[in-house]
């Protein structure tokens, strides 16, 4: 499979690195448990994410820790959520589905490999191949491309230290505008990790992963350091893979209230496409890849390394980060034809914070300004089958900027009842310079400026209680669609637009967490990727007036307690979402359904967890009803239910490790529709999920 040697040579660096420090990040942890221990004498027994913390030092200014980022999203009037390590280290943690699971409002549905489509709130339902609608970040800066696509391939979920989740028009803080709203992977520092931390991963399908870190202090300067590395066969033919994946950050506090930090993230990415396969063929013979794609030896292999900075500065009650970056991905992927093309992006971030009494009231003030603009230098070649480059067929240079400013201003009439005001400003332009002329000349250029307002009210209840709602605004400009299979020019797309109105309720009482959404969003010009056959794997179209409303649960509740210990729990864990989205008086479609997600998904598990580390419990997956397939209605997908179990042990130091067993009843279901127009029993659009699987993991960490 394609590889590029120069990303392999910047993984091998990382691990010199990892080896190179070892020797010092083992000195310095002697020295941090010392110092830890003292600290916590005479208090009772901490947590597994706190028991072995690895320094006394002071926590860093650019990095929150999990505590702070809790204390952060609590500030929002709407659905957000905070996931930590410890709810997905555990796991096999192939894709961001093993780490969102249980987030209510978020739907994702793997397709093959590491690659899923993830939706929030509706967001890019209809892509089968991407993600759009959400903006992604790491460590607060972007990983979308500027025309606004996100793959999911270049996400390690065992670099993480947790991830925060805003749902639909809650991200404002980041500036981020799209429907679905943000997810943003946060990486640790030298100042809250072991000294070294590694694990192993395997099981069905020939699954196999690897993954080493370290990290310390040492004065002013900590770093952190990580690489991971997997291979699998996969479950259906044509599906194997591999990568290498590699996160690093260095810091360096010049004072208590002002430090930088610097990251390096590089990737090489293998996977093989197994196609997506008639209704039939995927619930009868799910194992088996479209034999099309296998004939054509269709993949998707990326090569990526990606700089940042970010600085932050405090000034008494004001708090400034600011940073820039840059990404450049090389992306090698023979399908129906053979697309080769080069993304090379940049930008930067400017963001105040401002927290002060103002005549006696609390206010808090969050400003801030977005710059992502990039090029996509893209080629297009005949497959001559066995992924053979053939004759050039297309050839464009794709320009995109984007320009962001938002503002949100929360000000607290009373104590414990804040009134929240805000918006966004969008300014983005897409330029395509057509280089291949033969077909005629496709070269356009399209301008977008969008303004937004949002207005909230976020009430504490008590201390451990919220109330909260909130109008808001969202924006996203067309995307060039990387793969560029494309509509005749982006020139002739509109921007999707939508008003969000949100309800609900968040909290936590001793053995008792609540999370609760309603939301409805009315939409214009939603876009679509609507797939029409083999040879053209979509085109994007906008749909005049959408609705998508729902409801996003979450429950947390430990219902049996000292069954063997006064400390152990049997906690029932849920994330249940309703998705009603349709179509409004549509010249097409009228009010039908929006197909491509369930209208009804619950996960829910019953684990007991034992204070001495031990946790054991079976868990479900149910789409208890069939859902569309095409904006016709006329095709469904099934419903199925998926039985799992895991047991493990962490006492959140030294050795830990887990038995997962996935889809144990064996059932056949479809995992993913690439949505149709109109769709027939003969539409090849399908893909199959996983059979019955088995993982297993050891970590350890000194």
């Amino acid at each position: 499979m394609y590889r590029i040697p120069r990303v392999e040579l910047y993984a091998a660096l990382l691990l010199t690195l990892l080896a190179s420090t070892s020797v010092f990040a083992r000195t310095a942890a002697t020295e941090s448990v010392t110092l830890s221990e003292l600290s916590v004498a005479g208090s009772a027994a901490p947590s597994a994410e706190t028991r072995f913390p690895p320094s006394a030092q002071a926590a860093s200014l650019t990095v929150p820790t999990v505590e702070q980022a809790r204390a952060d999203l609590q500030r929002t009037p709407g659905g957000v959520a905070l996931v930590p390590d410890t709810a997905f280290k555990n796991r096999p943690a192939q894709t961001l589905k093993d780490v969102l699971d249980f987030v209510p409002g978020v739907i994702v549905q793997p397709r093959f490999g590491s690659d899923a489509r993830l939706s929030i709130r509706g967001s890019g339902l209809s892509r089968n191949y991407g993600n759009r609608g959400i903006n992604v970040f790491q460590d607060g800066i972007p990983i979308n491309t500027s025309d606004g696509l996100v793959d999911f391939f270049e996400i390690d979920p065992t670099a993480y230290r947790y991830v925060e989740v805003f749902r639909g028009a809650n991200a404002l803080r980041f500036g981020a505008n799209a429907l679905g709203g943000a997810i943003n992977l946060v990486t640790p520092t030298g100042r809250d990790v072991f000294p070294f931390d590694a694990r192993i991963d395997a099981g069905s399908f020939g699954y196999l992963k690897g993954q080493a870190a370290t990290g310390g202090v040492s004065g002013p300067f900590d770093y952190f350091l990580t690489l991971s590395a997997d291979r699998f066969d996969g479950f259906r033919e044509h599906s194997d893979g591999n990568s290498v994946r590699g996160n690093a950050n260095f810091g360096y506090q010049f004072s208590p209230d002002a430090e930088t930090r610097f990251y390096v993230n590089a990737n090489t990415i293998n996977q093989r496409i197994p196609g997506e396969v008639t209704r039939q063929s995927a619930l009868t013979n799910p194992r088996a890849a479209n034999p099309v794609w296998v004939q054509q030896d269709q993949q998707r292999n990326i090569d990526s390394v990606r700089l940042a900075n970010k600085t932050t500065l405090r000034f008494d009650e004001t708090t400034v980060d600011f940073g820039v970056f840059t990404v450049q991905r090389r992306v090698d992927h023979p399908i129906y034809e053979y697309l080769d093309y080069t993304v090379q992006d940049y930008g930067g971030f400017v963001r105040a914070t401002d927290d002060r009494i103002v005549g006696g009231f609390r206010n808090r003030l969050v400003v801030g300004v977005n710059v992502d603009n990039g090029t996509i230098d893209y080629r297009q070649f005949v497959n001559l089958n066995g992924a053979v480059k053939g004759p050039l067929t297309f050839s464009t240079l794709d320009r995109s900027e984007n320009m962001s400013a938002y503002a949100e201003n929360s000000f607290f009439v009373l104590p414990n009842v804040a009134l929240v005001g805000g918006g966004f400003f969008l300014h983005a332009t897409r330029d395509r310079k057509d280089r291949f002329l033969t077909d005629g000349n496709q070269s356009g250029r399209s301008t977008y400026d969008i303004a937004k307002p949002k207005f909230g009210v976020l009430w504490d209840v008590d201390p451990t209680w919220q109330v909260y709602g909130n109008v808001s605004g969202s924006a996203e400009a067309p995307t060039f669609d990387a793969n560029s299979f494309a509509t005749v020019a982006t020139s002739n797309l509109r921007a999707q637009t939508a008003t969000t109105y949100e309800v609900g309720t968040r909290g936590a009482r001793p053995d008792l967490t609540w999370d609760l959404s309603l939301y409805r969003s009315e939409i214009r010009n939603e876009l679509q990727c609507l797939t029409t056959s083999i040879f053209s794997p979509c085109s994007i179209v906008n749909a005049d007036r959408t609705v998508h409303q729902g409801v996003e649960a979450g429950l947390g509740l430990a219902f049996l307690k000292s069954l063997a210990t006064l400390e152990d729990r049997v906690w029932f864990n849920a994330a249940y979402t309703y998705n009603d989205f349709h179509f409004v008086r549509d010249a097409l479609y009228g009010d039908n359904r929006l197909p491509g997600v369930p209208t009804h998904y619950l996960r829910a598990e019953v684990l007991y967890r034992h204070p001495s580390g031990f946790y054991a419990g079976p868990n479900v997956e149910w789409s208890p009803q069939a859902y569309f397939a095409d904006n016709a209605n006329s095709l469904t997908v099934p419903s199925y239910a998926l039985l799992n179990l895991r047991i493990g042990f962490d006492q959140g130091s030294a050795w830990s490790g887990y038995l997962e067993a996935r889809n144990l009843l064996d059932r056949r279901y479809i995992s993913s529709v690439a949505i149709a127009g109109v769709a027939n029993v003969a539409s090849e659009i399908f893909n199959p999920g996983t059979g019955r699987a088995v993982y297993g993991g050891l970590r350890y960490r000194w």
